[in-house]
């Protein structure tokens, strides 16, 4: 198979994935009535106290589990995020495949500033 081919279906599959949870999260929140300990009005109020700090990813993981609504949206919307890095990670393998030394280094660049800004600069802004 053609490495292009690969980077469109994996592509294709993280998003597909990630509209499924999101859905599929959606669908329960409506269906519930809650998320957890949150009612409706208070997830969706502006000043709703669930944002990306409230999960980690042990949370994450234990809420997709216990199927909580938002623990599913939240991993969709994760699942929309890896996507593009896992299309960078894609193309340096391809890159360094082909021994396109140049490429590989600025995909190489590239991906540790996605992997800074998405592990790094958080924790380093308290956010």
């Amino acid at each position: 198979m053609d490495f292009n081919n690969v980077i469109a279906y994996s592509l294709r599959a993280g998003v597909l994935i990630s509209a499924a949870l999101l859905f599929i999260g959606f669908m329960l929140l409506i269906i519930e009535g809650r998320a957890g300990y949150y009612s409706i009005s208070q997830v969706t109020s502006i000043a709703s106290l669930i944002n990306s700090s409230y999960f980690n990813a042990n949370t994450l993981i234990k809420g997709t589990m216990s199927m909580n609504p938002i623990a599913i949206m939240f991993l969709g919307l994760v699942v929309l995020i890896a996507t593009p890095v896992l299309r960078v990670v894609l193309g340096l393998a391809q890159f360094i495949r082909e021994k396109d030394y140049i490429y590989s280094a600025i995909t190489a660049v590239v991906l540790f500033n996605l992997l800074f800004a998405v592990f790094i600069l958080p924790s380093l802004l308290h956010i």
